[in-house]
């Protein structure tokens, strides 16, 4: 049996003061790439619920105006901007227009990736190998690298988390070259870390188990019962949904996870416990 999603009652907790906690993100200013669907439009507006400015990015001008379209209709502050993550130019005038737009940028979740049908190493193509590890690594090292300047020009710190997967930590049969970009990424997270804390600016990356994005669906449909069989080796015997990842990501870009750097956090119902 695949086990549900508990939800909390609703009542907000109070903080030691006896006050009502404000707004996990709470005039932030965040990035978010791959805001177009799954996990990256999930995240645009659960930070923006959570009181943050959101900037979009996304290669899809149509799904990135639905998704803002969304967040504002519900009260929420989001632009977008077009933008290839793998186009190093292009995402540094999304990064200033952001700048431009509000001032400053406080926090950056670096979400946008590519994945391929699973084959053994032997069988992938040149083409194949340079395309994942230029959206999913390559990218992430760029884009980190505009996002940590303006967060230095603004002078006030701020946080990044990349997007890795739970794919990282083991040998993952069938997807070779995809949890290789990823664990390069938790270690460029982590040396990013190091580098930047004397700046103010806590990086971190969360690794997600299996989640219902379009994409997970769609190879679902494909390959009937492989979502059900993820789900019976996670210990909360399901599949995450996007909101769920996105409320980690939330937390490690919020001021609650002040102390909290070069971590790349696992959030995959006990996969890799």
């Amino acid at each position: 049996m695949l086990g549900k999603r508990t939800r909390s009652s609703g009542v907000a907790s109070m903080q030691r003061d006896g006050s009502a906690p404000s707004a996990l993100l709470a005039g932030k200013v965040i990035l978010v790439t791959g805001a177009s669907r799954g996990i990256g439009a999930a995240a645009a507006q659960t930070f923006a619920c959570e009181g943050a400015a959101v900037m979009l990015i996304a290669r899809t001008e149509t799904d990135l105006d639905a998704v803002t379209c969304a967040i504002t209709a519900a009260r929420g502050t989001a632009c977008y901007a077009v933008a290839d993550v793998c186009d190093s130019k292009a995402f540094a005038a999304a990064v200033s227009r952001t700048e431009l737009v509000y001032g400053r940028l406080d926090g950056a979740f670096n979400n946008a990736g590519i994945a391929i049908p699973p084959a053994d190493l032997i069988d992938m193509d040149d083409y194949d190998f340079d395309q994942v590890t230029m959206t999913n690594f390559k990218a992430v090292w760029s884009s980190m690298k505009e996002e940590i300047q303006a967060m230095r020009r603004a002078g006030t710190g701020g946080a990044i988390v990349n997007n890795s997967s739970i794919g990282s930590f083991y040998g993952n049969a069938g997807r070779s070259v995809y949890s290789a970009a990823k664990r390069a990424v938790n270690s460029l997270t982590a040396t990013a870390a190091v580098e930047c804390g004397r700046f103010g600016i806590r990086v971190n990356a969360i690794a997600p188990g299996t989640t219902m994005t379009p994409l997970a669906r769609s190879w679902s449909q494909r390959d009937p019962g492989l979502i059900e069989q993820l789900a019976a080796r996670t210990p909360l015997g399901r599949a995450a949904e996007s909101s769920e990842i996105a409320e980690a990501a939330a937390w490690l870009l919020s001021d609650r996870a002040s102390y909290v750097t070069g971590v790349t956090l696992p959030v995959d119902g006990g996969l890799h416990a």
